[in-house]
C-alpha cells in the first residue's frame, strides 16, 4: 500500500463529501493540553459536559491501542442568515447561535466520517478506526489545531483562513500511518476584542475560559440561572457568537456553502411568547432536528422567559402570570416570577402578591420576592 497516494485519494474524496477542510497529525499524546486540562479542573473552569477522565482526552491510545495518525476534518456553517425576522414591541423574538441554525451539526458530520471510515475499509486490510464529533472523548479543537485546520484563538475557538472560526470539527483516529501536516502559526496578535467583550467576563485570557461563565454553557444548563448572568443573556435562546462576530478573522466569512446547515428564519429567530407554552410534541417537531434542542425545551423557555423580561414585554405578562400560577416546573415559576417584576406593571405585581401566598416551593418564593423587589 503507498500511504501517500491513499492519503492524496483519501483527500480528495473527502472534499468531494462535503468536508472542507481536511488535516492529519500522530496519535501521540497531547501533552500541553492535558497540563492546561488539569488546571482547568482545578480552578473548577470545566462545564462538567466533557469527558472527565483527562487520559483519554489526551491520550490517543487508550481510544484505540493501535493507533497512528488522527484525521482531522472541518465543515463550514454560515455566519449570516437570509431574510432574519426582526422582532417588535409585542412580537419579541429570541436567537439561536450560528452554530445551531441548520440541521445538528453531530448528525451532519458523523454521517460524513462514515463515509470516510467505509472509504478506507474498502481500501486497507486490518484498518482499524474510532471517529468523534464534540461528545467524544478527544478535545477536538486540539486536534484541528495540531492537524493544521487553523490555529487556536484566544476566544477558544479554531479559527481557519478559508472559513474564520464557523467551522464544526471532529475526527477519525486510525492506525494507518498517514504523513502529519503542519500546524499553522497562531494570527490574533495582540488582538484582544473577544476578551474585551465577553459579557460575563468568562474568557479569563487567551486561550482560557471558565466554561462556568460562558454564556453558551449557560443557557444550557437547566436549573435556576444565577442572579448575576441574567441581565447578560440577552435575547439568546441557545449558545452565545458574541466572540466570533467581533472576531477580526471572522470578517466577510458568510460560508454559504451546505444547504443542510441554512437556517429557517422562523426557527432561528423564534418568536417567544409562544415558546413559553409549546408542548413536548411540537418542540420536538419544531426544533428536534437542531442541535440546540439537545437539553430539551425546559432551558429554552426558561431562556426566553429572560429574553421577554430583557425587553420589558410588557404584551407578555398574562402568559408569564399563568406560568408563575400553574406550571408544575419550579425553575419555569420562579423564573416567570423575576420576569414579571423585572417587567413591571400593577397586573405583575398582584400576580406575585398572590403567588407568595399560594407558593410552597422555597426557591420558587425566593425568586417572587426577588420580583417584588423591583416595584420598591
Amino acid at each position: 500500500m503507498n500511504i501517500h497516494d491513499l492519503q492524496r485519494d483519501f483527500v480528495a474524496y473527502a472534499i468531494s463529501i462535503g468536508v472542507d477542510k481536511i488535516g492529519f497529525t500522530t496519535a501521540a499524546p497531547f501533552t500541553e493540553l492535558k497540563n492546561r486540562l488539569r488546571r482547568q479542573q482545578e480552578l473548577g473552569y470545566q462545564s462538567g459536559f466533557e469527558e472527565s477522565d483527562i487520559e483519554k482526552r489526551t491520550e490517543p491510545l487508550q481510544l484505540l491501542e493501535e493507533a497512528q495518525s488522527i484525521v482531522a476534518i472541518a465543515v463550514a456553517y454560515p455566519s449570516r442568515m437570509q431574510n432574519a425576522p426582526v422582532g417588535k414591541k409585542g412580537a419579541r423574538r429570541g436567537i439561536f447561535c450560528r452554530a445551531s441554525w441548520g440541521v445538528d451539526y453531530h448528525t451532519a458530520l458523523r454521517e460524513r466520517l462514515a463515509l470516510l471510515s467505509a472509504w478506507l475499509e474498502e481500501r486497507v486490510e486490518g484498518i482499524r478506526i474510532q471517529s468523534m464529533v464534540d461528545t467524544g472523548a478527544l478535545v477536538d479543537r486540539a486536534v484541528a489545531e495540531r492537524a493544521g485546520i487553523g490555529w487556536s484563538g484566544k476566544n477558544c475557538s479554531v479559527i481557519t483562513p478559508e472559513f474564520g472560526s464557523y467551522v464544526y470539527l471532529g475526527e477519525l483516529i486510525t492506525n494507518i500511518p498517514f504523513a502529519p501536516d503542519q500546524p499553522m502559526e497562531d494570527e490574533c496578535g495582540d488582538c484582544r476584542l473577544c476578551l474585551d467583550v465577553c459579557p460575563t467576563g468568562a474568557l479569563i485570557e487567551g486561550g482560557q475560559l471558565n466554561a462556568q461563565r460562558c454564556i453558551a454553557f449557560l443557557t444550557q444548563t437547566k436549573g435556576m440561572l444565577p442572579d448575576e448572568f441574567r441581565s447578560h443573556i440577552g435575547n439568546r435562546l441557545y449558545g452565545c457568537d458574541t466572540c466570533q462576530t467581533v472576531c477580526p478573522k471572522n470578517k466577510g466569512k458568510i460560508n454559504w456553502i451546505h444547504e443542510e446547515f441554512q437556517p429557517d428564519p422562523e426557527l432561528a429567530k423564534p418568536l417567544l411568547t409562544p415558546l413559553l407554552t409549546i408542548s413536548n410534541r411540537e418542540f420536538k417537531s419544531r426544533f428536534g432536528h437542531i442541535s440546540g434542542s439537545w437539553r430539551g425545551k425546559k432551558p429554552i423557555q426558561r431562556n426566553a422567559i429572560l429574553a421577554l423580561a430583557h425587553f420589558k414585554e410588557e404584551a407578555a405578562v398574562p402568559d408569564l402570570i399563568v406560568l408563575l400560577q400553574k406550571d408544575e416546573r419550579p425553575v419555569i415559576r420562579g423564573t416567570a416570577a423575576w420576569a414579571l417584576g423585572k417587567i413591571g406593571g400593577e397586573q405583575a405585581q398582584a400576580a406575585l402578591h398572590e403567588a407568595e401566598v399560594m407558593e410552597q416551593d422555597e426557591e420558587v418564593l425566593a425568586e417572587i420576592q426577588k420580583g417584588l423587589q423591583f416595584f420598591y
